[in-house]
């Protein structure tokens, strides 16, 4: 693809987010060719891990008869099939569940192509939200793909009109992406999600390291008790864009929230003061088993 090809792509893609405190941010809805290539990670990931399992439980199960012990060996063939049932249920539905609830939002799939799922409202990934948008995707993948191989093997000539009916019906859920410029899957649409660009970029300097601004302002715990570790992460990823307009309206809305009045032309510093004290005011807490996780909690 050309440079002028990209930049219209990108263009295409372009999106802004507001979170519920007002505030504009700029991202990138993902490609349809990157989700497809992070499904197909993940799904190699799930399908080798799976054949190393089987192959160890076939070496417990040859280790029985091995070691004689064939009139013993029932009972456990009976627990290694449960553990093996649970292990597949586990595979196809918990993998995606326990990485997207995580605090990347992405599975190892889209972490590698640079890709993870948000909240289309601007608010914080629930659980709700990734439990719906992944129930739904045995309707759009597993059932379209299963159906397909029925007919590649099976024959198509037997499976009738109905037949036919049912994979053309089945086959929209799976080419939904194409029908909308965000490159929705159902199940984004049904939980309010959308894949979004995350790139990895250089930073050229770690947020630790900034200029100490304490001098400067002094936040005490009724103004830092506002908020928790959802909000600590949009101010960082505000002040690593380094918007002049992003900091403006997030340096006018905390300001808003706390009561305070900064003056014009030092929002960056003020902002600066604020990550600091509110980052080491929720470590401090967390040392004494409080965590807050974001304004709401």
């Amino acid at each position: 693809m050309s440079r002028l090809a990209l930049r219209a792509d990108l263009a295409r893609r372009a999106r802004t987010l507001v979170t519920p405190e007002g505030l504009a941010l700029p991202l990138t809805v993902g490609s349809r060719g990157a989700r497809a290539g992070a499904l197909i990670l993940d799904l190699m990931i799930i399908v080798f891990g799976l054949i190393a399992i089987i192959v160890l439980f076939s070496a417990v199960g040859l280790s029985l008869f091995d070691i004689g012990a064939e009139s013993d060996a029932g009972p456990i063939f009976n627990l290694l099939s449960i553990v093996m049932i649970l292990v597949l249920f586990l595979a196809r539905y918990g993998y995606f569940l326990w990485f997207e609830l995580g605090p990347r939002g992405a599975t190892p799939g889209k972490r590698t192509v640079g890709l993870r799922v948000a909240a289309r409202d601007g608010g914080r990934l629930t659980a709700e939200m990734v439990i719906a948008r992944n129930l739904v995707r045995d309707i759009e993948v597993i059932l379209p793909i299963a159906y397909l191989l029925v007919i590649a093997f099976g024959g198509g000539s037997e499976i009738g009109v109905s037949g036919w009916a049912l994979f053309a019906w089945l086959m929209l859920f799976l080419l939904f992406p194409f029908f909308n410029k965000d490159a929705l899957r159902a199940g984004d649409l049904v939980a309010g999600t959308w894949v979004v660009e995350t790139p990895k970029a250089k930073l050229e300097e770690a947020m630790s390291l900034a200029p100490d601004r304490s001098r400067v302002y002094h936040f005490g715990e009724q103004e830092l008790s506002v908020y928790g570790e959802h909000e600590l992460q949009v101010l960082e990823s505000v002040l690593r864009q380094d918007r002049p307009e992003a900091l403006q309206e997030v340096a006018a809305a905390i300001a808003r929230k706390i009561g305070w009045e900064p003056g014009a032309g030092d929002e960056r510093e003020f902002l600066e003061a604020f990550y600091a004290a509110l980052r080491g005011h929720l470590e401090s807490r967390m040392r004494f088993g409080e965590r807050k996780l974001d304004k709401f909690s």
